[in-house]
Formats: C-alpha cells, sequence, structure tokens
C-alpha cells in the first residue's frame, strides 16, 4: 500500500514536470500540498470505481512502470527524468511519454483507491485507537504536572538539618568498617604467635589453614601499607611450616604413629602438594635405611674398639663393615634386621592408611558433586598408590644390598656351626619378611648367602665325612641303648621337625611342611614386638631322654621279658602281630597256630630283650649330622639340592663300610646264588667310583683336576682291630655284624622317614635326584643282609666234614635200609650246635626274627647245597641207595623242622628232585640238566 502511495507520488511529480514546472517541490509542505492534492477523494474514488476498466490492462501498465519510481524516498524523480531526455527534444515525443506516465498515474490511482476502500475498516478502528492513546497521554501528563507539583512542596518542607544527619550516620558507618578493618589487620600483625604456638603442638593442618586464611585477609586489605610487610612475613611463616612439616614426614620412616601421619598429610593436602609429600617420604625412607643401619654398625664397632675415636664415623659403611669382631657379629646382625624391620613395618602401615583412606574418600566422593575436585583427587590417589607400589620393591632392595655388605664383610667360615646356623636363621627370617613385603623372592640375599652357606657346608662336610671314617674305623659295634620308644624326632637336631611354626620360634626351629597360614609376619607384629629377637635356645633347658639304662627300661620289663608262654592268652598281642609283619621267609605263614606260637621262643633269639631300634653311637652321629643338615636346608631352602647330596653321601659311607667290614667275600660272588642283586652291585660300583678314595698317597704327577676330584673324595674305612670276626665261639662276629647290618637297616628307615620333608623342599628340577638315591641306594639297605650273614652261615657249620661223611656211606646197597645214615645225625647235631650260639649271641644282642630267618635260611640253603654236592659225588649208586639219600634228607628234614620255624625249607625242591632225577629216562634226564643248570660251590 505504502510502495502504491510512494509510486503513485512519484507520478505526480513528473506530471507536473512535464506540465511545464520548472522543479520540483522546494520543500515538503509542497510535496503534501501537491500529494493531498492528486490524492482522490470519495466521489473521485467512486468515479475511479465507476468507470469501465480492464483488469488485465491496468496490471499490464502497472507493471510496465519502471522499477525505479518504487525505490526510496531519496530517489529524485525531476533528476531521473531530466537526464532521460534525449539532447535534442521533440514535443510529440514528450506529449507521448506524458500520456504514458499519465495512463501509468490513473493506474496507480485506481488501484491505490481499491486498496484504501477495502482497508477502510482498519483504518478506521486504527484512528479511534489513536484518540484513545491520545487521551491517555494527555491524563499522564496531568498525573506528571501534579507530581512535580507535590515534590516541590516536599522539597521545600526538608531543612538542611536533617541532611546533615543522615551525612553523619553514612560516616559512622564508615568509621566503623575501618574499625573492624583495623582489628583484623591487628590480629594478623599476631597471627605469627599462635602459629608458633601451633606447630609446638604439631598441629601442622591448623597451622597451615590459619597461614592461607591470613594470607587470604591480607589480599583483602593490601591497599594498606602496613599490610605488605605483613604479606611477606606470613610468606616465610609458611615456607618455614613446610620445612617442619617435612622433619614431621622424616620421622614416620621409623616410628609410624597413625594420628602423626594423618595431620602431616592433611597438611600437604591444604598445601596441595600431595605428590610432592610422597616423593619426599619415599626420599626418607631411602635416607632413613642408610642412616640406621649406619648407626647400628658404627655402634657395635666403637664398643668394641673401647674407645670414641672419631675415625669410623668417616669410614663408608662397606668398610666399617669390616671392622665388626666375631664376638659382635650376631649381635649386631640382629639389631641391625631389628631396625630394618622397623623401617619396612613403616612403609607397610604408610601403605595401610593410604588403602584405608582411599576407601573412605572414594566413598564419599560419590556422594558429592564437585566433579573437577573429584577427579584431581582421583589422579593424586592414583599417583600416590603407584609411588608406593613401586617403592617396596625399592626399599627391599635397599634393605637387601645393606645387609648383603655386612654379610660380606666379614667371613662366614670363621663361625661354629651352631653359630653359622644361627646367621642363617636371621637371613631367613629377613627373607620371609621380604617376601610378605613386596612378593620378591630376595635374589640379591639369596645368591649372597647362597654362595657362602655353599662354601661354608662343603668344607664342613668333608670334615664331618673325616670324622664319620674315624667313628667307623674306631666304632667296636656294640649296642646303643635307646629306649623302645626311640624317635629321631626326640632328639634336638629335629626338634624343629615337631615345634608349630610361631613368630618366637626362629626358622631352623620350625617344621619343615606346615599348613599356611594366612596371618602375615606384618599382621602378627603390627602393634608391637619384632620377629628378629634373639630367642633362648630350649637345647640347654631340655635333656634327651632316649637311652635306656642297661637295654631293659624297666625291672618289671626284664622281668617279663623271660616269661614262658604256655596258652594261647599267654602271647602277647605284640609278638604275634611281629611275627606277622617281620617275617621275611620265601612263603610267610598266614595262620600261626598254638603249637608254632609256642615254639617260636626256639628260633626267635629276641623275646628276651626289650624291642628296642638296633643302632650304635655311630649312627646316632649320623642321624644327628642328618637332623643339622635338614635344619640348613630348611633354613636356606635355594641350597636344599646341595644339602641332600651331601646327605646322601653319608648314607652312602655308611653303607659302603658295613658293606667293607662285614660283606665283602670275592668267593660269595661266584657262587652264582645271587647273594647280591645287581642293584647292590651297582649302588657299591657307583659310591666306590664317586666318593672313596682308593689311592694311598697323592700322585705328584696328577693334574689339577685330578686332585680336586680327590678332595671329594674320602678314603676307604678299615675295620678296626678290637673287632674280631674270626672266632667260632661268637659265630666269626655275629653280634657286631647284626649291629652294623640292622643299624644301617635302621638309618634307612629313617631316611625313609625324612622323604617327604626332603621331597617338600626339594627344587622341582632336582626331585629325579632325590627319588633316585631312595630307590636305588635306601631301599638296597636290607639287601645288605643276605652277603653279611652268608659269611657266617658258611663257616658256622662244618661242611666239608659232612662231605667226608658222605663219601664213606655206601650206596649201591641190595636191600632198602630203615636206618638213616650217621652224616645226617652229624649235620643236625651243627644246627643245634649252631641254635645254641645264636641263643648266646641273643644275650648281647637281640637278634631280629629277619635276621634269624635270613641265617637260618642261608645254613639250610647250604646244607642242601652240600647235600646234593655229596650225592653227585657217589660213583656207585643202586635204587636201593637213591630210596637211603631220600630216607636220610626225610629224616634231616624232620628234625629241622624243630629247630626252625621257616616254611619252606629252603632248595627242598632242590635235593629232592636232584634225587629223583636218577629215575628219569635218557631224554628227560637230558632235558632236566638243561633246566637244571647250577653253577655252586661250597663256602669254606
Amino acid at each position: 500500500m505504502q510502495k502504491i502511495k510512494h509510486t503513485q507520488l512519484k507520478f505526480s511529480l513528473s506530471s507536473y514536470f512535464f506540465k511545464g514546472l520548472k522543479s520540483p517541490p522546494e520543500s515538503l509542505s509542497d510535496l503534501g500540498a501537491i500529494e493531498s492534492l492528486r490524492v482522490p477523494g470519495k466521489e473521485e474514488f467512486r468515479e475511479l470505481r465507476e468507470q469501465p476498466s480492464d483488469p488485465q490492462a491496468e496490471q499490464e501498465l502497472i507493471n510496465s512502470i519502471e522499477q525505479v519510481y518504487f525505490s526510496a524516498d531519496s530517489f529524485d524523480i525531476v533528476r531521473y527524468e531530466l537526464e532521460k531526455l534525449p539532447p535534442v527534444l521533440n514535443l510529440q515525443e514528450l506529449e507521448e511519454y506524458r500520456d504514458k506516465l499519465k495512463q501509468q498515474q490513473a493506474a496507480v490511482s485506481k488501484k491505490v483507491a481499491d486498496l484504501i476502500l477495502e482497508k477502510q475498516p482498519a483504518y478506521v478502528k486504527e484512528l479511534e485507537r489513536v484518540t484513545s492513546l491520545q487521551t491517555g497521554l494527555q491524563l499522564a501528563a496531568v498525573i506528571c504536572t501534579n507530581g512535580r507539583r507535590h515534590l516541590n512542596i516536599a522539597k521545600e518542607g526538608f531543612t538542611q538539618a536533617s541532611l546533615g544527619l543522615l551525612a553523619n550516620q553514612r560516616k559512622r558507618q564508615l568509621l566503623i568498617g575501618l574499625l573492624k578493618s583495623l582489628r583484623t589487620i591487628k590480629t594478623l600483625q599476631r597471627t605469627d604467635v599462635r602459629l608458633s604456638e601451633m606447630l609446638e603442638e604439631e598441629d601442622y593442618p591448623g597451622a597451615i589453614q590459619l597461614c592461607l586464611e591470613c594470607q587470604k585477609a591480607a589480599s583483602t586489605f593490601k591497599h594498606y601499607s602496613c599490610i605488605s610487610e605483613l604479606n611477606s612475613k606470613l610468606q616465610d611463616t609458611l615456607e618455614q611450616i613446610e620445612e617442619q612439616l617435612d622433619v614431621a614426614l622424616s620421622k614416620i620412616c621409623k616410628n609410624f604413629d597413625i594420628n602423626h601421619y594423618t595431620k602431616v598429610q592433611q597438611a600437604y593436602r591444604l598445601l596441595g602438594k600431595t605428590q610432592t609429600a610422597m616423593d619426599q617420604l619415599h626420599m626418607h625412607f631411602t635416607q632413613a635405611i642408610h642412616n640406621t643401619v649406619f648407626q647400628v654398625v658404627l655402634g657395635y664397632v666403637e664398643l668394641c674398639a673401647g674407645n670414641t675415636d672419631t675415625k669410623f664415623q668417616k669410614l663408608q659403611y662397606k668398610d666399617l663393615c669390616t671392622h665388626v669382631t666375631p664376638d659382635s657379629y650376631i649381635p649386631c646382625l640382629a639389631d641391625l634386621c631389628k631396625a630394618l624391620w622397623e623401617v619396612m613395618l613403616s612403609y607397610y602401615r604408610t601403605m595401610e592408611w593410604h588403602e584405608k583412606h582411599d576407601s573412605e574418600e572414594t566413598v564419599s566422593a560419590s556422594e558429592g558433586s564437585n566433579v573437577m575436585g573429584t577427579e584431581e583427587t582421583n589422579f593424586d590417589r592414583g599417583y600416590v598408590k603407584k609411588k608406593l607400589e613401586h617403592g617396596l620393591t625399592r626399599i627391599w632392595q635397599d634393605v637387601q644390598l645393606k645387609v648383603k655388605t655386612y654379610l660380606l664383610g666379614t667371613d662366614l667360615s670363621i663361625f661354629k656351626y651352631d653359630d653359622f646356623i644361627f646367621v642363617l636363621d636371621i637371613i631367613s627370617r629377613l627373607m620371609q619378611v621380604g617376601e610378605e613385603f613386596c612378593g620378591s623372592k630376595s635374589e640379591v640375599l639369596q645368591e649372597s648367602i647362597r654362595k657362602q652357606s655353599v662354601n661354608y657346608f662343603k668344607n664342613y662336610h668333608r670334615t664331618r665325612l673325616d670324622e664319620l671314617r674315624m667313628f667307623l674305623e674306631n666304632e667296636t659295634w656294640e649296642l646303643c641303648p635307646v629306649k623302645s620308644n626311640f624317635s629321631i624326632l626326640q632328639l634336638h637336631e629335629f626338634k624343629f621337625m615337631e615345634q608349630s611354626r610361631s613368630p618366637s620360634v626362629s626358622p631352623s626351629k620350625q617344621p619343615v611342611s606346615t599348613s599356611s597360614k594366612t596371618v602375615t609376619l606384618f599382621e602378627q607384629y603390627c602393634s608391637g614386638g619384632n620377629p628378629f629377637e634373639i630367642q633362648a635356645s630350649h637345647k640347654d633347658e631340655e635333656t634327651e631322654d632316649v637311652l635306656a639304662s642297661n637295654g631293659y627300661e624297666s625291672d618289671e620289663q626284664e622281668k617279663s621279658a623271660y616269661q614262658e608262654y604256655d596258652s594261647d592268652s599267654d602271647v602277647p598281642e605284640e609278638l604275634k602281630r611281629d611275627y606277622v609283619d617281620e617275617q621275611t621267609g620265601d612263603a610267610p605263614v598266614k595262620s600261626v597256630s598254638r603249637e608254632t606260637l609256642k615254639s617260636r621262643k626256639k628260633s626267635d633269639y629276641s623275646l628276651n630283650k626289650v624291642n628296642a631300634p638296633i643302632l650304635t653311637n655311630t649312627t646316632l652321629n649320623v642321624i644327628r649330622l642328618v637332623g643339622k643338615y635338614m635344619q640348613m636346608m630348611n633354613i636356606l631352602k635355594p641350597i636344599a639340592f646341595d644339602v641332600i647330596h651331601f646327605m646322601s653321601q653319608l648314607f652312602d659311607y655308611y653303607l659302603y663300610a658295613i658293606y667293607t667290614f662285614f660283606g665283602r667275600n670275592d668267593s660269595l660272588e661266584s657262587t652264582g646264588l645271587g647273594l647280591s642283586s645287581s642293584r647292590l652291585r651297582t649302588t657299591l660300583n657307583r659310591i666306590q667310583e664317586s666318593l672313596i678314595d682308593l689311592e694311598v698317597s697323592a700322585d705328584p704327577t696328577a693334574t689339577l683336576t685330578a686332585a680336586e676330584e680327590r678332595k671329594e673324595k674320602v678314603p676307604s674305612p678299615h675295620l678296626s682291630h678290637l673287632v674280631v670276626l674270626t672266632s667260632g665261639d661268637s659265630l666269626y662276629g655275629l653280634a657286631e655284624r647284626v649291629v652294623a647290618t640292622e643299624s644301617l637297616v635302621f638309618l634307612a628307615e629313617q631316611f625313609e622317614f625324612l622323604q617327604p620333608h626332603l621331597d617338600a623342599v626339594m627344587p622341582a628340577v632336582k626331585k629325579p635326584f632325590l627319588q633316585q638315591f631312595y630307590s636305588q641306594t635306601v631301599s638296597t639297605a636290607s639287601e645288605l643282609r643276605k652277603p653279611i650273614y652268608w659269611i657266617v652261615a658258611g663257616k658256622a657249620i662244618d661242611y666239608e666234614q659232612m662231605l667226608l661223611l658222605m663219601a664213606n656211606v655206601k650206596w649201591d646197597v641190595k636191600e632198602i635200609m630203615s636206618q638213616h645214615n650217621i652224616y645226617v645225625d652229624a649235620l643236625l647235631k651243627e644246627f643245634e650246635q649252631f641254635n645254641r650260639r645264636l641263643n648266646e649271641v641273643s644275650k648281647r644282642v637281640r637278634i631280629p626274627l629277619p635276621v634269624s630267618n635270613t641265617l637260618w635260611e642261608h645254613c639250610i640253603r647250604l646244607a642242601n647245597r652240600t647235600i646234593v654236592e655229596g650225592y653227585a659225588n657217589v660213583k656207585k649208586c643202586s635204587n636201593e641207595g637213591r630210596a637211603l639219600m631220600q630216607l636220610d634228607f626225610q629224616q634231616f628234614l624232620m628234625k629241622l623242622e624243630k629247630l626252625t620255624d621257616i616254611r619252606p625249607i629252603p632248595d627242598k625242591e632242590f635235593v629232592e628232585t636232584y634225587i629223583k632225577a636218577y629215575y628219569l629216562t635218557e631224554n628227560d634226564m637230558e632235558r632236566w640238566i638243561k633246566e637244571h643248570r647250577v653253577s655252586w660251590k661250597t663256602v669254606n
């Protein structure tokens, strides 16, 4: 609408111009007059609307109007039309152009009239609103006028005094604020006194909080000149607090106090230096370890030096350790480990504190809403956790290096065994602490102590082997009387296997295998105490009650040992059980009759003795050595293989000595009776090659390697000249042979008992050695009975005399004889005499049933072989003579079964088969010879 009006106005100007006006109106009022003149009235509108019109033609006229006529008011229409005129004017063209403009104006005017008529109601309504607004403005003007009049009245009503009162009140308020500021400044000036008091009370969080508040207050009053100096003073005070806080943090390293540490951490948190505090703490722990060990060692060195010479204080720790005397070495080591324990315990409790407070802070943070603060706290907490975890290994490494330096300062080979074990006790406990502290295997300490332990133990073992050889060469093989309930656990050396693992018991006195407990040393000693307290040895307070006075534990047992058993009820259950358990014949008796039990006193030579273990003083010494070796192995498990290897050498040497003294007889090996099993021969050859030095003197031309190998070997032992093995009255040293052989069997049984304990500490890669030792060496101990007792059996009965008597018998008789030959009676008399000698020997030494069975088996086997040889030497023999042989042998068996309980009789079938072979055909005989090839020779 406005645009059309604007266009109409421009067309009006153009019309005036073309009517002869020289210029457009010079004022806006003229323009308004022209516009009002040209705007048609209602009548004209009506006429315009009544005129016939073509809407399409009118629209084309409007569209033909140049676009510039629709531009803004600043557009100069006259200038535009003048500039369009050609240089040469043509009146006709001008009139045509003017008529065109008039037509366009008429079209625009008609369009405007249509639009005005269309918007007439809205115009009327808007005019009414304007009228109403004008009325409202007039009313507002009246109100403002009245307000101004009343304000003038109020202004005239106030006096200057009233305004002065208000000014004074304002000044009073300003002065009160100034007074408060002055009081605050005065308080700030006196803050240093309170800060000093709080530092003395170790209230570091309160002091820092107060100092920070004072700094904040000082920044508020920084416009005062006196505050600038106070600000500098507060900054110096804060730095002083940080220094004292660092000193307080260092005290945590030796004696952790939860309240003290909580204050220190709160203080660092207020300062925003949590990470810095953790870095400082680790530096203090490192310094504490160094200072602690130096002061402990320095104290002992100065104490032993007996003077206050300051030269020791200037020495390095490594050099200072070399001045520790042997007498003070162990106490110093114990105190050193105690001090280091305190440092590690403080670190452990520090970690506990952080774990506890971290969990509390996590819960509180989850309830809060400060996301940025929580993220920053989590970052600090993660940094502290990683730092503490990394510090575990670092601190333990420092501890190991300090202790290793101390250990290397003195040659441990100068100590006695008990002292050396005590040193290992302490180091083992320290390694246990380290493993619980950070899970480390203590490689530094293990390697250091292992080298020294192996060297020490090699020398110690070599000395013990030489002592063992001396004991064996001076041993008379007399029975060492021990009680029937004797157990190696009763010996002091094995007490560590019985005692429960407790904090007050040193590692060497603790069992090898115990049920694992969840309580660690740090948990046990967290509230007090120290795992390195030197415990008094129980060895001095306890006595070993293992020896019997006279072979009997009481007079009542001695009397009851000789009681006769007349009925089944008289036979003790233990006797019945022993008969079954100890029976080692070829065919054990499954059911024992009353007569058998009654007759057992004829062949059981242990009825008059308490069933106590058979061992010698040397055996007891070997067992004690094994206990000591196990102590060292239990303390220092990395050398377990070396220790077990040395233990096996003790058993090997003892077994070899028993065989050399009592079982070696070259004539036995040619009998072909399999007295020595291939396993036993292999074991003896191995021991001889690896352990026995067969050379009498060193060869000067031998190589260095050979000399070193000889150092690892021990000369072969020699039987004491006090031991007589050639007397027939003593059955060729049967008592000594029984004591020696059965002591070896007892020693093997103890090794079998210790096998689970040894297997528990043996490294997995070395367990095949342990299994081989038990399967090829320990298990062969009982096999020595056969070759040792065979020698006695071969000499106890005169087999040569029996052959001579058999040679004088006439075997080509023509009739069946009813009377046996005299050689049978002579042989039975030999066995009766052998039985009496066994009874005599049993009065000195208890002869176990397996031993008596072995002796009887050997004697019977030799007798039967002698009978076969006697029969084989017969040149002429009739069928009646074969029947006589059968009669003699049956008579021999009948009488023999009354003397012994062995069933079946050894080689009984061997003799009977030989006698019956005479009746075989030629072909059957040939086959029988091939199946019964025997290479046998009578033992002289």
